[in-house]
């Protein structure tokens, strides 16, 4: 059983990866189209909130099935998630309180939306190497 829930979380992780890259396109399909790009970040922010949830429902899950306890790994991860729902939830903010038919403006949010992106992607990724490298007892974050 804690076996499916940890694929389960692993599947939804990868997921996750996958809509942050993806993501990265957003500023290039709404170029031409300043309140598409507001719209188009509402949905991206509303999707990566609801996949960023279901990874750490599964991970809580494991932790409680598994009696993994409150390991460094795991409180890193918890660190990870927070920072993540956090830094979204300011780059959506900032996208709908700004003016966005200013071309300048809408210029200057499109780069910031990819510069936070890489940030967010970085941090999941930077995780995922930090399990692996676990998993394969290459370090000991236990």
């Amino acid at each position: 059983m804690i076996d499916q829930i940890i694929v389960s979380h692993s599947i939804l992780v990868k997921v996750f990866l996958f809509f942050l890259v993806a993501g990265l396109f957003i500023p290039k399909m709404t170029s031409k189209n300043p309140l598409g790009f507001r719209k188009a970040s509402f949905i991206y922010t509303m999707i990566f909130q609801a996949i960023a949830t279901m990874v750490a429902f599964t991970g809580l899950v494991a932790i409680a099935m598994g009696e993994f306890g409150l390991t460094l790994s795991t409180m890193i991860m918890i660190a990870i998630w927070a920072a993540l729902m956090f830094i979204e939830i300011k780059k959506y903010k900032l996208i709908k309180h700004s003016k966005v038919q200013d071309p300048q403006t809408h210029t200057l949010l499109k780069s910031a939306f990819i510069k936070i992106s890489i940030i967010e992607l970085l941090l999941v990724a930077v995780m995922v190497v930090l399990k692996v490298l676990e998993v394969k007892q290459v370090i000991s974050l236990g």
